[in-house]
């Protein structure tokens, strides 16, 4: 087996990425690593410019990627090209290495295989990362992590729902807290699956973890949380709006989509409040 393995990674018009995609394909990729402005990256992962998309392909010999990176800088000369060379590697254990741990207010976030690490004094959540997003330590996961500490410090055995809930981290660390009620939805069987083993691992059984939509959760929270993309954001503000009591946490949102957002939830009653942003990611607090 060869011991490199070559990377062609390509800056590109986000309009033009499912095009490259295709060429890349055709000229032998054995596989495609695709970043847009829309999606969060994990850290340490380089982010693509504003309307660009960054696509990485992988191929097996030297030839097929300088075939590949050829074509494409005829069919898209204004696309950035990148090729580079890397000892292969265990990537089943490497990827360990981009998760790391957070501490936020009276939490502590991190993977299984950091535990040791956890400092003596804070409520730890142990996340297995796996297939599904929220392990902590991307931006837009520790600020939920800030709110969710902050709202539970004043509204004790308070109610909980959080929407998208992934790994299920921000309802474990609800409950952990000292949140009442808790309930979880998520639209991909996987990310429940996993989000209901991490229940399991926190001690946190009596969470209601469930793919159910919003349509079929039963009552209002005192604090909802919607972790998830702006548009999705804007799309589900009629369903996410009549299920908070009281306030509303909304994250998954770059700083140049927050206006947008934020005029979706205006519109059915909500008033915005302070928020945080942290780099190019913003959260929207709302008081219903």
């Amino acid at each position: 087996m060869s011991q490199t393995y070559l990377s062609l990674t390509v800056d590109i018009a986000e309009e033009a990425s499912e095009i490259l995609q295709d060429l890349l394909h055709e000229t032998g990729a054995l596989g495609l690593e695709v970043r847009d402005t829309e999606t969060p990256t994990m850290p340490g992962v380089r982010a693509p410019a504003k309307g660009e998309s960054i696509v990485v392909a992988y191929f097996e010999d030297r030839e097929s990627a300088e075939e590949a990176r050829d074509a494409v800088a005829e069919s898209h000369p204004s696309a950035r090209l990148s090729l580079d060379e890397q000892p292969q590697q265990d990537w089943s254990n490497e990827w360990k290495s981009l998760i790391k741990s957070v501490q936020v207010g009276r939490l502590w976030v991190g993977p299984p295989w950091d535990v040791a690490n956890a400092p003596e004094g804070k409520m730890r959540v142990v996340i297995e990362p796996k297939m599904a997003f929220g392990t902590g330590d991307h931006p837009t996961t520790s600020l939920c992590l800030a709110a969710v500490d902050d709202f539970m410090s004043t509204h004790p055995g308070a109610s909980v729902l959080d929407v998208g809930t992934g790994t299920g981290v921000l309802a474990i660390a609800a409950k952990k807290l000292g949140a009442g009620h808790v309930v979880g939805t998520d639209n991909d069987p996987t990310s429940v699956e996993l989000a209901q083993e991490n229940c399991a691992d926190n001690q946190t059984p009596d969470l209601d973890i469930s793919g159910r939509e919003l349509t079929e959760v039963s009552g209002t929270f005192d604090l909802v949380l919607a972790n998830i993309l702006a548009n999705t954001l804007i799309e589900l503000a009629p369903l996410i709006v009549p299920k908070a009591k009281d306030r509303l946490v909304l994250a998954g949102v770059l700083a140049h989509q927050r206006v947008d957002v934020e005029a979706a939830y205006r519109k059915l009653g909500c008033t915005v409040l302070e928020g945080a942003q942290q780099g190019e990611w913003v959260r929207i607090d709302l008081k219903r």
